[in-house]
């Protein structure tokens, strides 16, 4: 399954090299093997800056540090990242299982979108894994190519969900124009069917993804769901108000969303 994951990051990058063009990382960003140098803050090494990053000790950084490209990039493509997203999900699939639903059809479990239900690894990989600042620009045109495969681990979860009769609903800081490329994406990398999904309005433009998906989840509470569940790559997915009965976070040391 690694191996697959691997092929379809690569595969979708070709596909979409056609109608999307920007500089290509040398290859060696891909050898497979550990890379820890220093980096990171203070000259901590970049291992001990990625805990920091995933413990939300270390917030409001902008890019990934110049000298941790080749660790996150080997992390990324590595088995460990695989490794620590089925130690998430495993734990989530666990947690579900214990759950006595009600009968009203309103228990639903809360998805992010970008490094949570679709990876964007093939746009991340041509721009060094984080250590270029993030252009919205380009990453829209990616996001409108359709190109980025399924997470695998969240692939298992959301499927493992459904059959538990836990309904779902996609929570992203993607903008609503992007709702049709979205939803076409979701579709082509397996997630067939969903309660809702929630785009951020041009009202919502100038506040934080912690403010944005708070007064969401509000907005579903209050229209009668319980969020039994909450899952995302980015601590501003987990925190705030109306989190959920319980959360889950997945790793990512490519960027930050405050």
């Amino acid at each position: 399954m690694m191996l697959f994951f691997f092929l379809a990051i690569v595969l979708a990058a070709k596909t979409a090299q056609a109608d999307f063009d920007g500089p290509v990382i040398v290859n060696q960003i891909y050898l497979l093997r550990p890379q820890y140098g220093s980096g990171g803050r203070n000259g901590v090494t970049c291992l001990s800056w990625r805990f920091g990053v995933e413990t939300n000790n270390i917030i409001d950084w902008e890019t990934v540090p110049e000298e941790c490209a080749l660790y996150v990039g080997n992390y990324m493509l590595g088995q460990q990242y695989r490794q620590d997203s089925k130690a998430v999900v495993k734990e989530a699939y666990r947690y579900a299982k214990s759950l006595i639903l009600a009968d009203d059809g309103k228990d639903v479990w809360i998805f992010d979108i970008d490094e949570t239900t679709l990876s964007n690894l093939p746009f991340y990989a041509r721009y060094g894994f984080g250590v270029k600042p993030h252009d919205a620009e380009l990453f829209n045109e990616w996001v409108l190519t359709e190109s980025a495969p399924a997470l695998p681990e969240s692939l298992k979860l959301y499927k493992k969900l459904l059959a538990l009769g836990i309904k779902i609903v996609f929570l992203t800081t993607r903008n609503e124009d992007k709702r049709h490329a979205t939803e076409d994406n979701l579709l082509i990398a397996g997630y067939r069917t969903w309660e809702k999904i929630i785009f951020k309005q041009d009202s919502n433009y100038s506040i934080t993804a912690v403010e944005y998906k708070s007064a969401e989840r509000k907005k579903l509470e209050d229209a009668g769901y319980k969020i039994v569940g909450n899952i995302g790559d980015q601590w501003s997915d987990l925190l705030g108000t109306n989190t959920g009965c319980r959360t889950f976070k997945l790793p990512d040391p490519m960027y930050y969303v405050s």
